[in-house]
C-alpha cells in the first residue's frame, strides 16, 4: 500500500529499512503532548528514509499531523523548530538528485506551502488557546475579587451593627447604676451574643442557596435598647425566609449610623413588600450628616449591593429635614 510520493523516485518494496520508517513516523506521534519538538524531528526523519528510498509508505500522513501538532502544543523553541524545519527541508529537497531523483519546483514550492499551513493552522490553535486561558485567568481574579468585597461587605454590616450598639450602651452604663446598670450590661451581653449568632450565620448569608430567616422586629428592638427611638412600619407580606437580605442590610446599615451619629434622635423605618419589589425608608431626623463622620464603606457597600440585583439606592437630606435611606429592592 502506497501513499505520498516525493521526488520523482520509483517505488520499492518493504524490506526492514521500510518497517523501520513506518515505526519511526508512527509510534514517535505517541509523544506528541509531551515533546512535540522531538516527535516533529523524529517523523520528519522517519519521512526522508521513506521518500528517499522510494517506500512512498501510507505513514506519510503522519508528517502534516506532527507539524500541526508542534505548531499547537510547542510552546518553547518554536522559531528555532520552524528555521530547523525549513533548512532541513532544503537539505532533503537537495539530496533527491543524488539519488536519481527531482521534484518539480512547483510540487517542491507546493509541499512546503502545504506544511506552512498547516504549521499556521496549529499557531492560531496554541493562540485561542493561550487567549482563552487568560480570559479563565481574568475571570477567575474577577470572581475572587468580588467574593472577597462580598465577604468584607457582610463583615462590615454585620460587625459594625452590633459593635456599634455595644459601644452606645457601655458609654451610657458609665452613668447608670444599680438596677439600670444590671439591665444596660444585659443587654450588651444580648448584644454581643446576637453579633455570634450572625457572625455563625454569615456562611448562610454568603450561600445564596442557604439563606437564614432574616426578621426586622429583632434588628429594629435591639437598636432601642440600645438607646435609639424607632418607629417601625411593615406592609405587606414578606417571604418565607423573611425580608430579604439586601433589604435587610440596608435597615441594618441605616439604623446604625444613626445610632453612631445621630444617638437619640427619633428614627423611622418604613418597609412594604410589593409584588414585584421591595421598598425600603428610614429616616432619621438630625441637623447631622450621616454620610460623613465614617469610613464611607456602609453607604457605598450598598449602593453596590442594591445595584447587583437591579434595584435603586439613595441617601441624603431629606425634603424636611433629617437623613433618609431609600432603596427599592426586586423581590
Amino acid at each position: 500500500m502506497f501513499g505520498t510520493q516525493f521526488g520523482g523516485l520509483p517505488s520499492r518494496p518493504f524490506d526492514a529499512l521500510a518497517v523501520g520508517a513506518v515505526a519511526l513516523q508512527s509510534l514517535s506521534l505517541a509523544g506528541c503532548r509531551r515533546w512535540p519538538v522531538a516527535v516533529l524531528a523524529l517523523v520528519a526523519a522517519g519521512f526522508a528514509i521513506d521518500q528517499l528510498c522510494g517506500y512512498h509508505s501510507f505513514a506519510g500522513s503522519a508528517l502534516p499531523v506532527a507539524v500541526l501538532n508542534a505548531g499547537w502544543r510547542a510552546d518553547r523553541g518554536r522559531r528555532a523548530a520552524a528555521i530547523g524545519s525549513t533548512v532541513a527541508y532544503l537539505l532533503f529537497v537537495a539530496a533527491f538528485p543524488l539519488r536519481g531523483g527531482g521534484e518539480p519546483a512547483a510540487g517542491v514550492v507546493a509541499f512546503y506551502l502545504s506544511l506552512v499551513v498547516v504549521w499556521g493552522i496549529g499557531a492560531w490553535l496554541r493562540s485561542t488557546r493561550a487567549t482563552e486561558a487568560e480570559r479563565r485567568r481574568r475571570v477567575a481574579e474577577e470572581t475572587r475579587a468580588a467574593e472577597r468585597t462580598r465577604i468584607a461587605r457582610e463583615l462590615h454590616d454585620v460587625v459594625t451593627h452590633h459593635v456599634t450598639a455595644m459601644v452606645v450602651q457601655t458609654e451610657s452604663a458609665r452613668y447608670l447604676a444599680g438596677e439600670q446598670l444590671d439591665q444596660t450590661l444585659a443587654t450588651v451581653s444580648g448584644t454581643g451574643r446576637q453579633a455570634i449568632a450572625e457572625l455563625r450565620n454569615l456562611l448562610d448569608v454568603l450561600n445564596p442557596g442557604g439563606q437564614p430567616v432574616l426578621g426586622l422586629d429583632t434588628l429594629v428592638e435591639q437598636t432601642r435598647r440600645a438607646g435609639q427611638p424607632v418607629e417601625f412600619t411593615e406592609v405587606g407580606t414578606p417571604g418565607a425566609a423573611g425580608v430579604a437580605p439586601v433589604a435587610y442590610r440596608v435597615v441594618q446599615e441605616a439604623l446604625t449610623n444613626a445610632l453612631k451619629h445621630a444617638h437619640g434622635s427619633p428614627t423611622s423605618v418604613q418597609v412594604r413588600h410589593g409584588e414585584g419589589d421591595i421598598t425600603v425608608e428610614v429616616r432619621t431626623d438630625s441637623e447631622a450628616d450621616l454620610a460623613v463622620g465614617g469610613s464611607g464603606r456602609g453607604l457605598a457597600g450598598l449602593r453596590d449591593r442594591v445595584g447587583d440585583v437591579g434595584g435603586d439606592f439613595a441617601a441624603g437630606r431629606g425634603e424636611s429635614g433629617g437623613f433618609c435611606v431609600r432603596a427599592r429592592i426586586p423581590a
